[in-house]
């Protein structure tokens, strides 16, 4: 703690972000001097348990307060927050971690992988749009971004290189190692790719992520927003996950779904190896209660969806298959890792990780096989085509996904009965708020049609 506290003071700090996840995927926390900072690391920052959405706890009682407790190792001091350094924090109530803390969950699978000696490596790669709103409307904050195909377009790049130059600094200062950024498929839309790290790192640096670029591009007039589809006619956001299975300790560990042939050489000509089947035949069969996770809200299935798209290539999955290299698959496999594609960028990276562990575990656990691959181009069979292959659909609703995850003992199980019970509960008001709402294209369609 002393030397913790001595290199965050170097650092110029005098306050701590002791910030923690909520069920929703959004930051949340306080600031606490660092005088404090044995407090945070012992006992934790504390906060009223019902004021945080989805914790399900008390308003009166020992269960009524939230501790938020420091995590040493994630201290950071902000770039864009001078003299403020970030600790993530774990919930804990009553002194013991709380069942309902996304972070406590995906720390719950990550020790379910530790009994095997497997670490899950996982390189995530969030989409989001820059805002501006105009008149009451929201507009790609970049007018000039306007190209049919705007994908990779350099000229909306380089009219936003101080934002993105920025950001990189930024986060290139707390530690993360960016492999790239790009303008992708809709307008106002880029891209971050960040190197493999552990499950848990993995979430974290999600969250000092979206930290970051909020606080960034506010700084330049902007709106940052990782909502999954702003815009009808423009593709929506994913946050694809690129996955492999790792044994043993750091200095001689080795990727477990590198497939080898039977003299124990590479296969090179394959993608996974027999356990990394099993792991993705447990992500298939448990897709439609997984995607209650990766597509947690109502804007999340404008995105997922089946048929032709107003807006070219949606580069979504509606399927629940895999294939080498097969972008329109669900999993997309590749050697000695796969892509997991239904997440967008409103999941909440503990939530949909720890479902994601506890699916693979299940498909080793039991041996499943995935199937035969599907090299088809999805996105361009219709319905009846796809029956035809036996290939079934994502749920097309948050409705659908939410019954899944109800009915799936493995994943419902993987978030604990606290946090499905609320996480249920919110999604469920959720949509059915949507569907009673009565939006401008229903009034436009039918007010004067009868």
């Amino acid at each position: 703690m002393k030397a913790l506290h001595e290199r965050l003071t170097a650092a110029g700090v005098h306050s701590l972000l002791v910030q923690f996840t909520d069920l929703h995927g959004v930051a949340k926390g306080k600031l606490v001097p660092l005088a404090h900072l044995d407090d945070v690391l012992t006992v934790g920052a504390g906060f009223s348990g019902p004021s945080i959405r989805g914790t399900g706890l008390a308003r009166t009682g020992p269960r009524s307060e939230y501790m938020a407790r420091g995590a040493a190792s994630t201290a950071m001091p902000l770039p864009w927050w001078p003299g403020v350094a970030r600790i993530v924090g774990d919930g804990f109530v009553a002194d013991e971690p709380f069942d309902a803390c996304p972070r406590q969950v995906l720390k719950r699978a990550v020790a379910r992988l530790a009994e095997r000696r497997l670490v899950l490596h996982v390189g995530i790669e969030p989409e989001f749009f820059l805002l501006a709103q105009e008149g009451g409307r929201w507009l790609p904050a970049d007018a000039a971004d306007r190209l049919d195909q705007p994908s990779y377009d350099l000229q909306s790049l380089a009219r936003q290189l101080p934002f993105l130059r920025d950001l990189h600094d930024a986060l290139e200062r707390c530690g993360l190692d960016v492999l790239q950024l790009d303008h992708e498929d809709a307008h106002g839309q880029y891209e971050v790719n960040f190197a493999f790290a552990d499950a848990l790192a993995t979430a974290d640096h999600l969250m000092l992520f979206k930290l970051g670029a909020q606080a960034i591009a506010e700084r330049h007039g902007m709106v940052f927003s990782m909502m999954p589809k702003p815009f009808s006619k423009q593709p929506g956001s994913s946050m694809h996950c690129h996955v492999s299975l790792w044994q043993g300790q750091k200095d001689d560990a080795r990727n477990v779904f590198v497939p080898h042939r039977a003299d124990g050489s590479i296969d090179t000509a394959a993608t996974l190896s027999p356990l990394g089947r099993h792991f993705i035949a447990g992500v298939l069969a448990h897709a439609p209660a997984l995607t209650a996770l990766a597509a947690p809200t109502v804007n999340s299935y404008k995105r997922l969806t089946l048929g032709p798209s107003p807006c070219g290539t949606p580069w979504a999955p509606a399927c629940v298959a895999h294939g080498p290299n097969n972008r329109s698959a669900l999993v997309r496999t590749l050697h000695g890792r796969f892509e997991w594609r239904a997440p967008d960028a409103s999941a909440n990276p503990y939530l949909m990780l720890a479902g994601l562990i506890a699916a693979g575990l299940d498909g080793i656990e039991h041996e499943l096989d995935p199937g035969p691959a599907c090299e088809d181009d999805l996105f361009t069979l219709v319905p009846a085509q796809i029956a035809e292959r036996g290939i079934a659909l994502l749920p097309q609703h948050l409705g659908q996904a939410i019954d899944a995850l109800e009915a799936d003992a493995t994943v419902r199980g993987a978030l604990g009965d606290t946090l499905a019970r609320e996480f249920m509960a919110l999604k469920r008001g959720e949509y059915l708020e949507y569907s009673r709402h009565v939006s401008d294209w229903e009034l436009q369609r039918y007010a004067t049609a009868f």
